[in-house]
């Protein structure tokens, strides 16, 4: 009866085609207990606790209707961690145990980020190859490995064009948008819509004659060419480089040599969208009436979270709004969120902006788990690179994060933060001038009032005048139909691939219909490797039955 029982268990181990329960929209961070000194029961029930809840998961098989996809630029594991116990201490715990939201979906893996000819990259390349699943060269975007860094040849790159997910979801009836912390130019959106042969070309300023008259700059891109003429939502800072006057007090980073005012153009071009400017006109789109939304809320990058004023929108805000609006499309949406000061802030070595930007990512995830269904829609968080950011030392549980990773205050010990970095502009910030011996290198920082500030600049061992980019693999974090694609480690490219795969975009493969076998890898297969693929196939088929009836026959025998 034993043998007929495991058999049985045996047969009945639910396949990964099998219909799935709906998971839990549930992913409020709860506070618990911080037990410092938790024993080996507690313990032993965090474990089974955690091993009940994956044996309990199902995979979602649904088709995703919708994507939303956050990109924390700069977000990599040592930022994730120590993000994790900044907001863990901010809610009074002692930090360790706190789980981000997205930490909490069921499906996590690695991407490995270099570009085709960068063994570090930068967000350009890793933009591309996450939106259009295809790798590039560094400071290029939306154009193969043929195209080169700074030299438009507009042969070469009408043949190494690329399309991203915002082709495929346009094509596929779906809405798409995309919102951003940084100017909607900056190399992270502009991956989802622009080619160029320079990241910096932003603005027809930052171009010499000749590379103007072979490719557009990224503005004009974003508001003449397809895809992003058919974003409905547009949301991030750069007014300058769309041609917006300056205010007075204002910095002057990009003034158009073409005299446009591309956001007149993108108003005449979209007679029933909106415009906004600041918080309160984003939070009163009538969104039943408005077909479209441009929300330019500064002439440069938006102000870090920390230090805004309440005129301009936090990343929740756009977020929310920018579900608001697209969730009206019945065929679904695909939405980039991107976190981008992140990154902006570790290049100046200001380790704390960049935890509470990482926080305010945390909040706009939570925000679109309110506003949308998991059953339906793939949410995935994920960075484009990492930085040379490192959590040190040997502190104790529970130790402020922005704190000492040793005891400052101990005879002869020459404090040194938890925090810090390999390169960056926080070397001079700590080193005492003219000195040589390395016992009196540093100041004394532990006695420094300003060690509280935003702007307050950790470590750095080497001086640069910007840190680094990290070169290792960084998080992806998956909840939703077909998350479960998102495990293990592989290239970052194909990040686009899966999405295309969960959300059954036209032309490309799929779980919904036989495109997956119809797959663009075969149209240069000899026709003699199509059959035998369609062959093995039906070989496959036939053991697996083959295979079920011996079983059966077993079961009956012995039973």
């Amino acid at each position: 009866m034993k043998r007929c029982i495991l058999l049985f268990c045996v047969l009945a181990v639910p396949r990964d085609s099998e219909a799935l329960p709906q998971e839990s929209t549930d992913y409020e961070a709860t506070k618990r207990n911080s037990n410092l000194s938790s024993d080996m029961s507690f313990w032993l029930k965090s474990g089974q606790e955690t091993l009940h809840k994956i044996l309990n998961h199902r995979n979602n098989e649904n088709r995703a209707k919708n994507v939303i996809i956050f990109i924390g630029d700069g977000m990599g594991l040592s930022s994730i961690t120590s993000g994790r116990i900044y907001k863990g201490q901010l809610k009074g715990q002692a930090g360790e145990e706190y789980q981000l939201a997205f930490e909490k979906f069921p499906n996590t893996g690695l991407a490995k980020t270099y570009n085709v000819d960068m063994q570090v990259p930068d967000s350009a390349g890793t933009a591309t190859a996450i939106f259009s699943g295809v790798k590039c060269r560094y400071n290029v975007i939306g154009l193969d490995a043929r195209a080169q860094k700074k030299k438009c040849d507009k042969k070469i790159n009408e043949a190494s064009k690329l399309t991203t997910i915002a082709d495929w979801a346009q094509q596929s009836g779906k809405d798409t948008g995309f919102v951003t912390t940084t100017r909607v130019t900056h190399a992270t959106p502009a991956g989802l819509y622009a080619h160029t042969n320079s990241r910096d070309w932003e603005c027809d300023s930052k171009m010499t004659k000749s590379q103007r008259d072979c490719v557009k700059d990224i503005a004009r891109q974003l508001i003449e060419d397809e895809p992003g003429s058919h974003f409905k939502v547009i949301m991030g800072g750069g007014g300058q480089y769309l041609g917006m006057p300056l205010e007075s007090n204002e910095t002057d980073t990009c003034k158009r040599d073409d005299g446009r005012n591309l956001v007149e153009e993108w108003q005449a071009a979209h007679p029933q969208g909106k415009f906004v400017n600041n918080t309160q006109d984003l939070m009163s789109v009538d969104i039943s009436k408005t077909s479209h939304i441009l929300g330019i809320f500064s002439p440069s990058h938006m102000p870090y979270h920390a230090v805004k004023s309440s005129e301009t929108p936090s990343l929740s805000n756009m977020t929310l709004q920018a579900i608001r609006m697209l969730k009206k499309n019945k065929n679904g949406f695909v939405l980039m969120v991107e976190s981008g000061k992140i990154d902006l802030a570790h290049h100046a070595n200001f380790a704390k902006l960049a935890m509470r930007e990482l926080s305010e990512l945390e909040e706009a995830v939570l925000v679109a788990l309110q506003q949308v269904k998991v059953e339906e829609t793939l949410i995935i968080v994920t960075a484009d690179h990492s930085h040379s950011f490192s959590l040190n030392g040997y502190p104790k549980r529970g130790n402020d994060i922005l704190g000492f990773a040793n005891k400052p205050d101990e005879p002869n010990t020459k404090p040194y933060e938890t925090l810090a970095y390999i390169n960056g502009p926080g070397f001079f910030y700590h080193r005492r001038n003219n000195s040589n011996n390395v016992n009196e290198t540093w100041r004394q920082v532990e006695q420094d009032e300003t060690r509280g500030e935003p702007f307050y600049r950790n470590f750095a061992g080497i001086y640069l005048k910007d840190e680094t980019h990290g070169g290792e693999d960084v998080g992806v974090y998956a909840i939703g139909p077909y998350a479960h694609l998102f495990r293990g480690t592989f290239e970052q490219n194909y990040i686009a691939h899966a999405i295309a795969y969960a959300a059954c975009f036209k032309d490309w493969p799929s779980h919904c219909d036989d495109a997956y076998h119809r797959y663009f890898y075969a149209i240069n297969m000899p026709e003699q490797s199509i059959k035998w693929s369609n062959s093995a196939r039906q070989n496959i088929v036939s053991f697996t039955t083959t295979i079920a009836l011996l079983l059966s026959m077993i079961f009956l025998r012995f039973c």
